[in-house]
């Protein structure tokens, strides 16, 4: 099978084209024929040896996948070949960048009759983080208000679109184009502002009557988390789930303490081990998708050859919405 693997560390051109062996499907294991791979941030910071956790090489990135099952382990009794399913695969070699990987049948969920598998692999990584972001970490209740960093990305779109559905006051989402901030008003956000803009923070500010907002999504790290500290409200909770720009930041956290603040911390891998709640938001997103009240924003579709042309346009910010690699 194809594959894509790279063996040190660095820019996109260490992203190389092989050929592997089809792996077996043992135990508790299904093999599937991938159609659709998720791109995402986490796998640049894999590529740059920079990703939370360790990466060993050699290395084939990927974790988001969806496609048919064609073989299962010995031990499988919830899912029979043919099926169609999407799945996160594991942190320490995902292996989604290939023709085939293997999966474990616990972390399967089925799509949907009529939903496309490239619209269903939009949402394991991506819809999972928007939806725990703001609901399980950041507390979200209905009719408050919400800032969401990259609105017109993956996490992004989803994200202004399930606050919406979910009874947001004002959302405001910040975006460094015009054409990504149109975008982000689509999906349903009432204020966009461009964040690379000097005193993007006195906008919130003054959009919000200088309350500040409740819920703050944060991934880019740097001075954007820095003045993102200036736009929380009374008890508001700041969740960051990314370093984009990868600039660490300092802060005081005595800084929290006049307004009952909050600064959480999200990793998705964290929440696979809680399999209750991966699979219920899975399936509640994969829902409110076949319904229509959630759209997702397919920012291009790409051959598996194609990965490191890819990585360069998704750090380059050069894409809106989800991008995907079919073999």
């Amino acid at each position: 099978m194809k594959a894509i693997q790279l063996t040190e560390f660095g820019g996109p051109e260490v992203l190389k084209l092989i050929d592997l062996d089809v792996p077996e499907p043992k135990g508790h294991e299904v093999l599937i024929e991938i159609q659709a791979i998720g791109v995402n941030y986490a796998d640049t910071a894999r590529r740059e040896g920079q990703y939370v956790v360790e990466t060993p090489l050699p290395y084939v990135p990927g974790s988001e996948v969806a496609g048919v099952v064609k073989a299962v382990g010995e031990k499988v009794t919830s899912v029979k070949p043919g099926s169609s399913v999407v799945t996160l695969l594991g942190t320490k070699n995902a292996t989604g960048y290939a023709e085939y990987t293997l999966a474990d049948e616990r972390g399967l969920i089925a799509i949907p009759d009529g939903v496309d598998p490239q619209y269903a692999v939009a949402l394991p990584l991506q819809g999972l983080s928007a939806y725990h972001t703001l609901k399980t970490m950041g507390r979200f209740e209905n009719g408050e208000t919400v800032l969401i960093h990259a609105a017109a990305g993956g996490v992004g779109t989803i994200a202004v679109q399930l606050a919406r559905l979910w009874g947001a006051k004002t959302i405001i989402g910040t975006a460094s184009s015009e054409e990504k901030r149109k975008l982000a008003a689509d999906m349903g956000a009432d204020i966009t502002i461009d964040y690379t803009k000097e005193g993007w923070e006195q906008e919130v500010l003054e959009a919000t009557e200088g309350k500040g907002v409740d819920v703050l999504l944060e991934m880019a790290g740097g001075d954007v988390f820095r003045k993102s500290l200036n736009c929380l409200a009374p008890f508001g909770r700041l969740v960051i789930y990314g370093v984009a720009s990868g600039e660490q930041s300092r802060f005081y956290p005595s800084s929290l303490m006049e307004k009952n603040q909050s600064v959480v911390g999200f990793f998705l891998p964290q929440m696979m081990r809680k399999p209750s709640l991966y699979q219920k938001s899975l399936e509640e997103l994969l829902n409110y998708m076949q319904s229509g009240e959630l759209k997702l924003t397919i920012g291009g579709v790409f051959e598996l050859e194609k990965a490191a042309d890819v990585h360069r346009m998704l750090q380059g910010r050069q894409t809106k919405g989800k991008l995907i690699l079919t073999p």
